[in-house]
């Protein structure tokens, strides 16, 4: 793996500090090389803290780093200043207008989103699997940004790297967790499976929530191994674990 942590970046977010980092560039080895951020990958402790390390300093030199404890819930909170690793709040979703702080979500085949309103100073962050999208943390993230001073057609959002329709295979059973007006996400698959494209999801409920500019990276962490972890490659190949991967929004200070 390089030593330098590749950051992609968003046009939409342009000129503010942000990034969807992968598996480039870090000190972890095994099943799980490269930049693990994951404290549940079983990975070393110091290994971790190393690559969360590098990762703040490739986005946001010298910020605080605030993540929380994700649950595929539709909660978003506030955040005025980083919690202790073991004080996290049980939410899926960030927002501040905290000059100095780093807002970071972890994936490994769900979406992160990023946001901001340039104008207000706002940023927010979110994981959004299928669960907590459907859920509406969507909706939560952009609700928590307005009430910072936010507006929903000023915000800009980025839908990262995730696992993309073409290797997302789903059941019946998970079908019938959507309304019947969300057919159009599903494609035909094999017999009695669909796949579904999670980012194209993603990017109606920010337009339903009002917000007017959204870019889809369309980057797939299950295909594409040497670049993103994937906690459904690992499963298919029966490993003992997965990497996770973190995505980046912060304001300078």
């Amino acid at each position: 793996m390089a030593d330098t942590p590749e950051v992609i970046r968003s046009a939409a977010l342009e000129g503010i500090p942000h990034g969807f980092l992968g598996r480039r560039g870090g000190v972890s080895q095994g099943t799980i090389a490269g930049l693990n951020v994951g404290h549940g990958a079983e990975d070393d402790r110091d290994a971790v803290a190393e690559n969360r390390r590098r990762a703040v300093t490739a986005v946001l030199p010298g910020a605080d780093l605030a993540t929380v404890y994700q649950v595929h819930s539709p909660d978003a909170v506030e955040v005025r200043q980083a919690w202790p690793h073991d004080e996290r709040p049980r939410a899926d979703a960030m927002v501040t207008d905290r000059p100095g702080l780093l807002l970071g979500v972890v994936t490994a085949d769900c979406a992160p989103v990023l946001l901001a309103d340039r104008a207000a100073g706002v940023v927010g962050a979110a994981h959004a699997g299928w669960r907590g999208a459907r859920g509406g943390v969507i909706e939560s993230t952009v609700a928590a940004m307005e009430r910072l001073g936010a507006a929903r057609a000023r915000i800009a959002a980025a839908v990262g790297p995730a696992i993309a329709r073409p290797s997302y295979e789903v059941d019946a059973r998970f079908r019938d967790n959507f309304a019947a007006a969300d057919e159009c996400y599903f494609a035909p698959g094999r017999e009695g499976h669909w796949q579904f494209d999670l980012a194209a999801y993603i990017d109606a409920r920010l337009r339903l929530a009002g917000v007017e500019t959204v870019d889809r990276l369309e980057l797939d962490t299950y295909a594409d191994e040497a670049r993103f972890f994937s906690y459904r490659r690992a499963t298919h190949r029966g490993e003992p674990t997965y990497g996770r991967q973190f995505s980046l929004i912060g304001l300078p200070r």
